[in-house]
């Protein structure tokens, strides 16, 4: 297999931007991807699980592996996920073995429930024996940093100590946190802009939405969202609400300049990983990377360091929505679902930009910074988040109804359900827990190992 150092030579801008407009595609080829993050535990007691030994991770990949036909892939003779190599998408695992599917680019909705159950099935079905359960929560509720055990990844090595450089949170991020995320498709570069802009400006809103970690430390932790409260305490130089991308002119080639100048973790040679933390990658383009004096990056460089950026959307080839704490299964399809019904609808998508467009760069950082702590509850204008979330909802909803995706008579917007439900009730999910833990858990906070089992 060739490595990053095959790839074609990067000779100039339009290279960079290339990268992402490539992307780009007609509308009948729009997929929609779902990925998500599983915390991994054991019961009696409940406790982390380790990468090796007969029954760690290591042997949970196996199995999957086994059960499915997939191709693991390694890190220094460490298997570290599985690829469908029938398909696009596959497992790895994040710093803290939390077990994610990447799942690959379906139709519909009733597709990407079909991949789900077929992968929550095969965890299961291979977990069980193990004594390897999933959790399905926003941040692990009782485990600090250091009782997580790492999992033997090169990057996740050069990104731990970097990360307590540049934020006070942000081996929180890698080793105790889990999302859900949605990756759309856009046709072109204006239509990747408007996209871009609804989506980060509702950011905050699908974070009070799916506001699912109110506890941590084992106990309450003061807000609803404590990983979205996390990730502003993470690497302010690649998170973020992307102000500039509402400024006159924006597309790839301004969010090219963006990227390069986020400072840079690793360059891969060889199969290994070179620490270049800190680094620019303008100077790995002039020949001047301290570690590799006079080697140039290629395209696969590149595309390496655009999947270190994290805001709050991050550009690629496509889309990714990554505002969504972890939730149980409807939840991973809910998001999906409203992001297809508000992106993948041209009126949908109209009327979403039109509720947005007057929102100033305050008013949106405003939100960003006070839906972690009071999700739907938390003041805008004249009313609250959930008046707005009720709207986009609904518009997504409409957007869904349009798609005419049917499966056994029913449409898209059944996916919907658990938002629906959020907003019927006036909870959030994190809210409903946090009564749990203060009624019939009478403070156990273990109870929600059992209760938020997936």
């Amino acid at each position: 297999m060739s490595g990053e150092e095959d790839a074609p030579l990067i000779e100039s801008r339009a290279d960079l931007i290339e990268v992402m407009a490539s992307g780009g595609k007609p509308k009948a080829e729009w997929r929609i991807g779902t990925e998500h993050e599983k915390h991994v535990y054991r019961k009696a007691p409940v406790r982390p699980v380790p990468y090796a030994g007969d029954d760690g991770i290591h042997a949970l990949l196996a199995g999957i592996e086994k059960r499915t036909g997939w191709h693991p892939f390694f890190d220094r003779g460490n298997p570290i996920g599985l690829r469908n190599m029938g398909a696009v998408g596959g497992i790895s695992l994040e710093p803290g073995g939390q077990f994610e599917l990447s799942g690959a680019p379906q139709l519909t909705i009733h597709d990407a429930a079909a991949e789900l159950d077929s992968h929550l099935e095969d965890c299961r079905a291979v977990g069980g024996p193990l004594n390897i359960h999933f959790l399905g929560l926003g941040v692990t509720p009782i485990w600090s940093v250091g009782d997580i055990p790492a999992m033997p990844k090169s990057r996740y090595g050069i990104m731990t100590p970097y990360m307590n450089k540049v934020g006070t949170l942000g081996t929180s991020m890698m080793y105790r946190s889990a999302t859900v995320q949605a990756n759309l498709d856009f046709s072109d570069e204006a239509d990747m802009v408007k996209k871009l802009r609804v989506s980060v400006a509702l950011q905050p809103i699908v974070t009070a939405l799916f506001a699912n970690s109110p506890f941590v430390d084992g106990k309450l932790s003061g807000y609803l969202s404590f990983r979205s409260h996390i990730w502003l305490n993470t690497d302010r130089a690649r998170t973020g609400m992307l102000p500039f991308a509402f400024e006159d002119g924006f597309g790839f080639e301004r969010y090219a300049d963006y990227a390069l100048d986020v400072p840079m973790y690793f360059v891969i040679r060889k199969g290994e990983y070179i620490n270049t933390a800190g680094e620019s990658f303008r100077a790995f383009l002039d020949g001047k990377l301290p570690q590799l004096r006079g080697a140039r990056p290629t395209l696969k460089d590149w595309e390496n360091h655009l999947s270190t950026l994290f805001p709050e959307v991050r550009l690629k080839q496509f889309l990714e929505q990554r505002g969504a704490d972890m939730g149980d299964r409807d939840h991973v399809l809910a998001l999906s679902a409203l992001w297809a019904g508000l992106l993948y609808d041209s009126e949908a998508l109209d009327a979403a930009w039109d509720l947005v467009s007057d929102w100033t760069e305050f008013e949106r950082q405003t939100l960003r910074n006070e839906v972690p702590r009071t999700a739907i509850h938390t003041r805008f204008r004249s009313g609250t988040v959930a008046d707005i979330a009720r709207l986009v909802v609904d518009l997504a909803d409409d957007g869904l109804r349009r798609r005419k995706q049917l499966k056994g008579g029913d449409d898209e917007t059944i996916y919907l359900a658990p938002l629906k439900q959020t907003l019927d009730l006036g909870k959030t999910q994190a809210e409903r827990w946090i009564d749990r833990y203060n009624s019939a858990w009478a403070g156990d906070l273990v109870r929600i190992f059992d209760e938020a089992e997936m």
